[in-house]
């Protein structure tokens, strides 16, 4: 009994941590939930101060892979998890989808998404792309073990990428409702991120280089969606077409692939 205590006080206080770090961002990039400011910032405009949070962590991940100094603070956190922890909660495989979900589902709770649902799916479609493709190449190229010695490709997280891909994009289509919205989405993702430490499948360099390569795969789906809604993907009338259609990536650990949807 008194190991399981030290070990939930233990997980208890880095959540608590992960959970302050979130909250100083946001109050950094808002000072108030419907700041008039904040509400007319159009995510489809590149901004170089949008690099700033994407670019340090994928830094931290990329210096991580030969900092001795961050390859020890990574085998340090996963061998306190070994000593303390035996169980394993693989909330993570659901929790790195809710973010997506949530941006989808709260429309049939009356909450209107800034953008249309053709725009948001774009927007995730380009973003999984980006991000699939990253994470695949990354995998396949750094060769780095997971920490339970299962296989090979651990750097980065793509859990930890999809999930915090769902919840920059959860962030950017309801911040002018509140930005609990986005404190939630966001909350998720570092859920995701920790779980995937708790249950011994990535190290903390892994996370923080999945974290930083979600958000700004999100970024760039935003970015290119003018091109994509005026070159790729022109609507029926521009067209004379009847139907259109759109193909959205998808990988898991086998492999990957592409899922059709056709709208007549």
């Amino acid at each position: 009994m008194a190991r399981m205590i030290k070990t939930g006080n233990m997980f208890s206080r880095r959540m608590i941590t992960l959970m302050l770090i979130v909250f100083i961002f946001f109050k950094i990039n808002a000072q108030k939930p419907l700041d008039s400011t904040l509400v007319s910032k159009d995510p489809t405009k590149f901004r170089y101060s949008s690099l700033i949070l994407p670019g340090a962590l994928i830094t931290i991940g990329i210096i991580g892979l030969e900092s001795h100094t961050l390859k020890d603070v990574s085998a340090g956190i996963n061998e306190e998890r070994d000593e303390h922890i035996d169980d394993l909660i693989t909330i993570d495989d659901f929790t790195q989808y809710a973010p997506v979900a949530l941006t989808y589902g709260l429309d049939a709770f009356g909450v209107n998404a800034k953008h249309s649902f053709k725009d948001r799916t774009l927007v995730l479609a380009t973003s999984y792309l980006v991000m699939s493709s990253t994470v695949l190449i990354l995998k396949s190229t750094a060769r780095v073990e997971r920490p339970d010695g299962s296989s090979f490709n651990s750097f980065p997280s793509g859990h930890t990428a999809t999930a915090f891909m769902g919840a920059e994009m959860l962030w950017q289509e309801y911040k002018h409702h509140s930005i609990w919205y986005g404190v939630l989405g966001y909350s998720l993702a570092i859920t995701t991120g920790t779980f995937r430490v708790y249950n011994d499948r990535h190290w903390f360099n892994d996370v923080v280089m999945g974290a930083g390569i979600g958000i700004l795969s999100t970024k760039i789906g935003y970015w290119l969606l003018p091109f994509m809604k005026n070159k790729v993907f022109k609507s029926k009338k521009e067209n004379n077409i009847g139907y259109n259609g759109m193909v959205l990536p998808f990988f898991s650990t086998e492999g990957i692939g592409l899922s059709a949807v056709v709208r007549f």
